[in-house]
């Protein structure tokens, strides 16, 4: 695969994947699902360099879903000790990443909550890029949570109601911290979010590809790149509002 053309000077500041397929491509083999989920960690290691390559400054994970825990116990086991022994501080300090988790950790094994807070700490200076991993996540989770903490505070008496606005209830989110995606990418051929960043993937360019996760390359990443740029983003204005706005979007294609 060639890879694409694309216009370093329009990089899509945060892209969000959903890293699909991983059981698939092992089973495809005749191999145990975790050795798919094992490969898949070998893939997150070539795209994190390549984001970071390419100046992306936020790239989120899809690593571990809320809904993930019904799944056979000796699999729930296996990805969490994949968890443990995959969190490769050299990788991020060597890349300038910073490493942040955003979910219902406390539902985690202790270990692995003790070795993502130190994975945090040991990289909170690294300014290249940060590097967020959804583990025991997901949208419901999350904006319930939210719920919960704004009516606390509204009957604590620190909030009233009129305050409350979608930039408000935003900053109770557990992604407050970073900006909305630009770009969604999902692996594995599936069509659908799956719980996944569902207020913050309200403008989000949607891109989906066959691929599993554990054989997507660099030049996927690109390819999905490109035809992020490809597409106008109009935020419910038309196109031409937006050519007018911005005549060097004047050859992008419309949606």
């Amino acid at each position: 695969m060639s890879a694409p053309q694309i216009d370093m000077q329009r990089i899509p500041r945060h892209i969000a994947i959903i890293m699909d397929g991983n059981g698939r491509w092992a089973v495809r083999r005749g191999l145990p699902r975790t050795a798919g989920h094992q490969e898949g960690v070998e893939t997150v290691k070539r795209i994190t360099e390549e984001a970071v390559r390419l100046g992306v400054k936020y790239l989120t994970l899809y690593t571990f879903s809320t809904e993930n825990w019904k799944r056979p116990s000796n699999e729930v086991a296996a990805l969490m000790s994949l968890v443990l022994t995959s969190l490769q501080e050299e990788l991020f300090m060597r890349n300038g990443v910073r490493f942040r988790v955003i979910g219902d950790i406390r539902k985690l094994p202790l270990a692995v909550q003790k070795k993502l807070q130190q994975c945090e700490r040991d990289t909170i200076g690294n300014t290249k890029m940060t590097l967020v991993v959804a583990l025991s996540y997901s949208s419901r989770w999350e904006i319930s949570a939210a719920a919960r903490n704004i009516a606390a505070d509204v009957k604590q008496g620190t909030l009233e109601i009129s305050q409350i606005d979608e930039e408000t209830f935003s900053k109770y989110l557990a992604t407050a911290f970073m900006p909305d995606p630009e770009l969604m990418i999902r692996t594995g051929g599936e069509l659908r979010l799956s719980n996944y960043l569902l207020w913050q993937c309200a403008y989000s360019e949607l891109y989906f590809c066959d691929t599993y996760w554990p054989d997507f390359k660099e030049e996927d990443f690109q390819k999905a790149i490109a035809d992020y740029q490809q597409r106008q983003r109009r935020f419910g204005k038309t196109g031409e509002q937006i050519q007018a706005e911005n005549p060097k979007t004047k050859n992008e294609t419309e949606e």
